[in-house]
């Protein structure tokens, strides 16, 4: 949403349960050190995203 284009790490307890793809909608935390970095920590399936966009959390 801040328009930076991340490299983000993902998690091995996420790694080992969720596919994550391109487009997918997910949560990252910026590293506090190198802001060109991230963690995942969270991925919404597409229910989730459906009534995320319903209520104006996200824009299509």
């Amino acid at each position: 949403m801040d328009g930076v284009v991340r490299l983000a790490r993902i998690p091995g307890k996420i790694k080992k349960r969720v596919w994550i793809r391109e487009g997918d909608v997910i949560i990252v935390v910026p590293w506090d050190f190198q802001d060109d970095k991230a963690d995942v920590i969270w991925k919404y399936r597409p229910p989730q995203v459906n009534w995320l966009e319903r209520k104006g959390y996200l824009k299509s």
